[in-house]
């Protein structure tokens, strides 16, 4: 396996004069000045930066608009649009100072050259986007197909991994930039703001053009990447194919969740411009994940319905813990037992008002045929325990004062593992510190530390104790 690349955000090429280098070259001559935290040894360099800058915008043939350009002071991000860091355990990342558009990476920034950042309404030339223009910008709507084909083209292409250059389409050749593209958004943005076109999901919940962002706040410049989600590998949840722009050159393959370092500090994404407006919901329009039955259509269900898709979606409710609204099975007729198990189900996701109806949307269609999403479980009622590894029944089954079957199959398949030393009389269903600890050290053989290996199980240690 060959090393784990370095991922960086780009450095302006000295002689373009596109607004993106522009952008750049003056957030780095503006930086941080040392009694504000600023590196000493940068603090000569910017000082010749900013003398590079004006004299290059001058012999670009931009005279004294050029130099006035160069230098002038670009606002500071919103001191209070922080980037939330926290990975999938709940735990936040160690606090940093609030990054803003004078960091080492810059921020947003346009796309490359007039053509490109003038097409489809996008910013006018030599525009740097504020903040708060970002957060209220028209997205773009697009679809899981169309973000997975433009990620194809660059991998087809093998588009090289740069930090100054752009591609032909105007995005930048970083990790960044590859998602701003697959994405179709209006500029180049960077790890520290592609959450603001997104909301955060579960990694249980991935489905392809989601993504997987890490960003580091404590140093942006290390470990900070990000990768588009193609899909599972296999049934396992352990693996997904990653569609990535990293060194040397695009690239698509099969990688560990949810990625070969920092992978606990990885969160999921989704972006706010789907078509259909799929950011969750139960209800809302959704394409099923790779090899999912397709959503057969509102009309299959509901009062008067009597259709085959009906008992599959019984079935596929009962095997989520919905066996106690049924008195003799599922069946093909709609019935109030089947309304009921659906609106448990979706309540379960966390849904509620029109998402939570009890009629099964393309959402909640594609989580029961994939085996994704939380089982029925705690308040709405379960007859016991899901056989499935995949049926991970929620964070709160798992905490002290909890007392319910689940506590109990975890302990049982601790042992079973081969980490239940530090039960005395074996495990029981209620919550004890014996189970924290048992959990931890599983926890800790997977490679976790820190908040990742704290004792309470998440999808991940449910899916890899019980795979």
């Amino acid at each position: 396996m060959s090393s784990v690349p370095v991922f960086e955000e780009f450095e302006p090429a000295p002689d373009c004069g596109c607004p993106g280098c522009a952008r750049r070259r003056r957030d780095l001559a503006l930086g941080l000045p040392v009694r504000a935290g600023g590196h000493p040894a940068a603090h000569g360099a910017r000082r010749a930066l900013v003398l590079v800058t004006a004299a290059g915008a001058v012999l670009g043939g931009g005279g004294a608009s050029g130099i006035a350009a160069a230098l002038a002071p670009v606002a500071p991000a919103d001191a209070t649009d922080t980037t939330d860091a926290t990975d999938t355990t709940g735990a936040a990342d160690a606090a940093g100072p609030a990054w803003g558009a004078d960091t080492p990476q810059g921020g947003p920034a346009p796309l490359h050259g007039p053509p490109a950042a003038q097409a489809d309404g996008g910013p006018t030339p030599g525009a740097v986007p504020t903040t708060s223009q970002i957060a209220t910008e028209t997205l773009r709507k697009t679809t899981r197909t169309e973000i997975i084909n433009r990620a194809k083209k660059w991998v087809t292409a093998q588009v090289p991994y740069s930090m100054e250059k752009y591609w032909s389409d105007g995005y930048r050749q970083d990790c960044s930039g590859y998602i701003s593209m697959a994405w179709n958004l209006r500029s180049n943005e960077w790890t520290g703001s592609l959450d603001r076109f997104a909301v955060r999901i579960d990694r249980t919940e991935l489905q392809p053009g989601d993504i997987l962002l890490f960003h580091n706040p404590a140093d942006p410049t290390r470990g900070s990447h990000v990768t588009i989600f193609g899909g599972w590998t296999d049934y396992t949840h352990t693996s997904y194919v990653a569609y990535e722009q990293t060194k040397p050159r695009t690239r698509k393959q099969a990688t560990p969740m949810a990625y070969w370092e920092n992978s606990s500090r990885y969160v999921a994404y989704r972006y706010k411009g789907l078509a259909g407006g799929d950011t969750g919901a139960g209800g809302g329009a959704t394409t099923p994940p790779t090899g999912a039955a397709a959503y057969p259509g509102g009309a299959k269900f509901g009062p008067g319905a009597n259709n085959a898709h009906v008992t599959k979606l019984g079935q596929m409710l009962i095997q989520r813990g919905a066996k106690r609204y049924y008195a003799t099975g599922a069946g093909p007729r709609w019935s109030d037992a089947d309304r009921r198990a659906t609106q448990a189900f979706q309540r379960a996701q966390g849904w509620k008002g029109k998402e939570a109806d009890g009629l099964p949307g393309p959402h909640t269609w594609a989580l029961l045929v994939s085996g994704q999403g939380r089982d029925i479980g705690g308040s709405s009622g379960s007859s016991g325990p899901s056989t499935g590894a995949n049926g991970f029944p929620g964070r709160g089954s798992f905490r002290p004062g909890q007392s319910n079957a689940y506590v109990e199959k975890l302990g049982k398949q601790l042992v079973k593992r081969g980490f239940g030393k530090h039960y005395v009389s074996g495990p029981g269903p209620r919550w004890t510190e014996a189970d924290r600890r048992n959990v931890e050290a599983f926890q800790r053989a997977q490679g976790w530390r820190g908040a990742a290996a704290d004792g309470y199980p998440g999808p991940e240690t449910w899916r890899r104790l019980f795979r």
